[in-house]
């Protein structure tokens, strides 16, 4: 079982492979696929927002739930597509704010 492991591009992953993280660079449609495999081999799973905004929201919503394996998203490299504020998303459901 690998410790970490994570679902993005080709560049972040080279870094990652460095650090001695698994990698996986999903092809167009893999995405979930990717998402449950990685779930099921390792102890934390980070993906990146581009690879994450490709996942089928409940899969992802489920990964994001669990307590084991902890899954994170990380920054795009690119800035193309942006995180899911969470803060903002937990005060209106509060309704903290409109």
């Amino acid at each position: 079982m690998a410790l970490a492991y994570y679902l993005g591009d080709e560049i972040s992953a080279a870094g990652f492979r460095l650090a001695g993280v698994k990698t996986r660079v999903p092809a167009a449609g893999e995405e979930t696929d990717a998402l449950t495999a990685a779930c099921a081999e390792a102890k934390l799973v980070l993906v990146s927002a581009a690879v994450a905004a490709h996942i089928d929201d409940a899969a992802l919503s489920r990964a994001l739930a669990a307590l084991s394996p902890l899954t994170l998203l990380v920054p795009d490299p690119a800035g193309e597509v942006e995180l899911p504020d969470i803060a903002s998303r937990l005060r209106r459901q509060l309704g903290l704010e409109p």
